[in-house]
């Protein structure tokens, strides 16, 4: 059986950035007064949800743990995303912008797992079809801001 290690570690990290983006979204749904970003918000992280059970899967198939927690940078983020709500009196362009942030964030994690030279083909069909998902993700909120609230998405 060839070595796997590699792929999990990955998956692994990928795992744990998506579940990161699958809290950021639900405390963002609860901290926004907008309530179509909050309904968007709470469509993306149930999105993130299916993301994170393919990520996982592949990491059973492939013999390892999957991880099933957040990052350590993620927890950070999502402090320091409480402080800025709190301080900003949980401001819905503040909000937002942060979202849009960690999709950046989340979209260049998965860019960059897609360029592992040493990924085996099945784990990066995988991950390609959930970059694909958070690709358009991302893309559903990036450019919308609050001012255009009642305009159809």
């Amino acid at each position: 059986m060839a070595d796997t290690s590699h792929d999990i570690t990955i998956l692994n990290t990928l795992i744990k950035t998506v579940n990161d983006s699958i809290q950021g979204y639900q405390e963002s749904a609860k901290d926004i007064g907008n309530q179509r970003l909050a309904s968007l918000f709470q469509d993306r992280a149930m999105e993130r949800q299916k993301v994170a059970t393919m990520l996982q899967a592949e990491v059973g198939r492939l013999g390892g743990d999957p991880s099933d927690g957040g990052s350590i940078l993620g927890s950070a983020h999502q402090v320091f995303l409480n402080m800025k709500s709190a301080i900003a009196g949980k401001d819905d362009d503040a909000i937002l912008a942060e979202v849009q942030r960690g999709e950046e964030y989340l979209r260049d994690k998965f860019d960059t797992a897609l360029a592992e030279t040493n990924l085996g083909a099945p784990t990066r069909e995988v991950v390609n079809q959930a970059a694909q998902s958070v690709r358009q993700g991302a893309d559903s909120v990036r450019g919308f801001n609050t001012a255009h609230s009642g305009t159809a998405m």
